[in-house]
C-alpha cells in the first residue's frame, strides 16, 4: 500500500527543534534502507514529503505517530496507486464510446 504523507510542523523556531530534526533523519534511515520509505524530500522552509510503502493502515498509523512524537506536525495523507496498478485498473475498464456519445438510456 502506497501513501504520500506531507507534514506541516508546528510553527516553532527551526533552531529550537534542531536536535529533533536530526532525530527525524536518524529515524528515517532504517525505514529507507528497508524500502518502507520509497522516497523522502524536505520541503522548502519546514516539513517533509514521504512516500511510504506499508503492509497495512495500522503500520502507517504507527509510523505517522512515531514521526509526530519526534516532530509534532499536521499530516496530509494521500493513498496512491503505483503506475502498474493504475494501468492494470484502466485495462480492466470497458473502452469508452466515441467522444460525445450519450450513455445508453433505460430500456424502452
Amino acid at each position: 500500500m502506497l501513501f504520500l504523507v506531507i507534514s506541516t510542523p508546528r510553527p516553532e523556531r527551526p533552531s529550537d527543534v534542531l536536535q529533533d530534526r536530526h532525530r527525524y533523519w536518524e529515524w528515517l534511515a532504517p525505514l529507507r534502507a528497508a524500502g518502507t520509505v520509497r522516497s523522502v524530500h524536505a520541503r522548502v522552509g519546514r516539513g517533509a514529503v514521504v512516500l511510504f510503502e506499508v503492509d497495512s493502515h495500522a503500520t502507517l498509523h504507527r509510523l505517522v505517530n512515531e514521526w509526530a512524537d519526534i516532530i509534532p506536525a499536521q499530516f496530509e495523507i494521500h493513498p496512491l496507486l503505483d503506475a502498474d496498478a493504475a494501468t492494470a485498473f484502466l485495462g480492466a475498464q470497458p473502452p469508452p464510446g466515441p467522444v460525445g456519445a450519450q450513455p445508453p438510456g433505460p430500456p424502452s
